[in-house]
Formats: C-alpha cells, structure tokens, sequence
C-alpha cells in the first residue's frame, strides 16, 4: 500500500468517479454496450454532483493524487421501527478497486472508514450485496447473511 492515501472524495473528483464507477460495472459485467457507458457517462456526473456529500459520501484511495478504489456509502432515512429508531440506514455500493492495486488490503481499509464513519453518523445498520469476489471481505469484517421475514421482490419499469 505504498503511496496510496485514504480520504472521502469531493465534487472535484467526480470525472474520476464516473471513471471508477463505470470500471467497476465492467468488471462486474464482463462488458457493458456503448449505450450503456454513454447513459452512465451522462448521468453520473450530474448524480455525484447532486448527491456527494450529502446523502452519498465516497471513500477513496488515492495513488498519486489519482482514485484507485473506492467505496460508497448512501444513507438514507426511512421511518423509523424497531430495528432502525431513528430511521437511519445505509448501503454500500461500488466497492472496486483496479486490478494492479488489489490483493493489498486496500478494501479492508475503505471498508473500514465506511463503518466508522456509519457509526459516527449513528446510523442502525449497513446493507449491501456482495459480488463473489466481496463476500469474503465482508464475511470476514462482520457483515452477515440475512434471514428475512419478507421476499426481495421487484417491478421492473
């Protein structure tokens, strides 16, 4: 991990973000259409604008000033019951590191500021959906699996 800096990315990193994110769906895909980069390209940038540091922080790494991994936390408030009192939760998501800075512990890391950062913002839980390649990280850093009461369903529109 030599030369590489943690911190929370900011709107002057957002074309870097489109970058990563967009890597990250590649790697998670196996490819992805040219339709498909251009609609990311276009909405992106105006989301991470809208939306970074307020409801989405972005924990980076950094090699040489540039981001090489990241990890997202989105909070969101939800009305409250009893497993989240004050209606507090969040998500990770895009969690990705490029392929020459992984096998570093770089993850561990970004996940790690995650959850404190959860904790200081008094949030009840964190969810997420890990890939094959996370599950062991996650399992590893205390995320379990989840018995759930109700079916994850969807409508697609």
């Amino acid at each position: 991990m030599n030369n590489v800096t943690f911190d929370i990315a900011n709107k002057s990193d957002i074309s870097e973000l489109v970058r990563l994110r967009i890597a990250y769906m590649i790697d998670d895909h196996g490819s992805i259409s040219e339709d498909e980069r251009h609609a990311m390209e276009e909405q992106l940038p105006d989301y991470y604008e809208r939306k970074l540091g307020k409801e989405l922080t972005a924990f980076v790494a950094r090699a040489d000033g540039r981001p090489v991994a990241t990890a997202y936390l989105l909070i969101i408030e939800k009305p409250a019951n009893p497993s989240m009192p004050n209606g507090l939760v969040g998500e990770v998501l895009s969690v990705f590191t490029r392929k020459e800075y992984r096998g570093q512990g770089i993850s561990t890391r970004l996940m790690s500021e995650v959850i404190n950062y959860a904790k200081e913002n008094d949030l009840c839980f964190i969810d997420l959906k890990a890939t094959e390649e996370g599950y062991s990280l996650y399992k590893k850093i205390g995320f379990e699996e989840r018995n759930q009461k109700y079916k994850d369903m969807r409508l697609k529109l």
